[in-house]
């Protein structure tokens, strides 16, 4: 659905904004692209879609060169930051939107009237997008980029400036259009929603690409430990554990463990033989934000290639 092969742009010649991108995005698939403000990631979406021009390599959206204007038929598009005439409503907007794509006049009608409904904007469908909030401009623009039922779905931070309702909602609008058979594309910083949402990601630093693959193997194959949860616990019996040597936390009458997985066993053991209260086990895994940091804080690569970048795979 997006190929990009050694895509790269750089500003007078000396200033890297992508360094030799390389990203294959498959059908009915949600990929994640992260990366702090300032990495790369809006730059390599208008490079996708043809809005600025790449001083090397070349994208591909469903094989066809971008720069053929037969590759974005079925692609919507919200931007970063959406600005549309102030003076329409939602309801002209997509109006608007629906014969830019060659629509009739029935169909926009009822996507509409659907996308309205969708995006909870039909109480204010006739009211000037001027007069809007920040979190419904953006639902407008969601609607503005599902006007033409797209294969694939482009969105640069698309819950920028929505509160944790309408995050919500979007991340459950993003996973319905995949069961749809939509192939979803969004850059985000929120890690969160990248987490919750997406099959793959990657991750963008300073123009590089530092990680492509799926989030869950590489938490997964991070495991590192485990945390024991006990409650009701007294002082005498928590330096018996200490004498373990393991790593103990006491808040009030709770501890919390740190515990080896050859040692947990013999530890859930010593706790029933004193008949304290096991209120959780959990194991202790790297968070995609330790991911996150760990990668933004890595030197930068001098010669980028496949073989430099993390790459988890199925």
């Amino acid at each position: 659905m997006i190929k990009t092969i050694e895509l790269s742009k750089t500003y007078k010649g000396r200033v890297y904004a992508l360094k030799s991108l390389n990203l294959e995005i498959e059908k009915g698939e949600i990929f994640g692209f992260l990366g702090p403000n300032g990495a790369g990631k809006s730059t390599t979406i208008k490079l996708i879609l043809d809005i600025i021009r790449p001083t090397s390599g070349k994208a591909l959206l469903f094989d066809i060169d971008v720069s053929n204007p037969e590759s974005r038929k079925k692609v919507g598009y919200l931007p970063e930051n959406p600005s549309f005439y102030d003076y329409l409503t939602a309801e002209e907007l997509l109006w608007f939107a629906g014969r830019v794509y060659n629509m009739d006049e029935s169909g926009i009608k009822k996507r509409t009237g659907e996308l309205l409904e969708l995006l909870d904007l039909t109480k204010a469908k006739s009211t000037p997008i001027r007069k809007y909030s920040k979190g419904m401009v953006q639902r407008a623009g969601l609607a503005h980029a599902l006007i033409n039922d797209p294969d694939l779905l482009i969105l640069d931070e698309p819950t920028s400036g929505l509160d944790p309702v309408g995050r919500r909602k979007v991340a459950d609008l993003l996973l319905d259009l995949k069961k749809q058979g939509k192939t979803i594309f969004f850059s985000s910083h929120i890690l969160h929603d990248v987490e919750t949402i997406c099959d793959r990601a990657g991750i963008i630093v300073e123009g590089e690409l530092r990680f492509s693959g799926k989030l869950s193997t590489v938490l997964h194959q991070s495991f590192q430990d485990f945390e024991v949860v006990v409650q009701n616990i007294s002082d005498e019996i928590l330096n018996e554990i200490k004498d373990k040597n393991i790593d103990c936390h006491k808040e009030g009458d709770t501890a919390r463990l740190r515990i080896k997985e050859d040692d947990l066993w013999e530890v859930i053991e010593f706790i029933r033989s004193k008949n304290l209260s096991l209120f959780a086990i959990e194991p202790k895994r790297k968070t995609l934000e330790g991911l996150f940091l760990e990668l933004i804080n890595k030197p930068p690569l001098t010669h980028p290639s496949a073989g430099s970048i993390l790459q988890i795979e199925p």
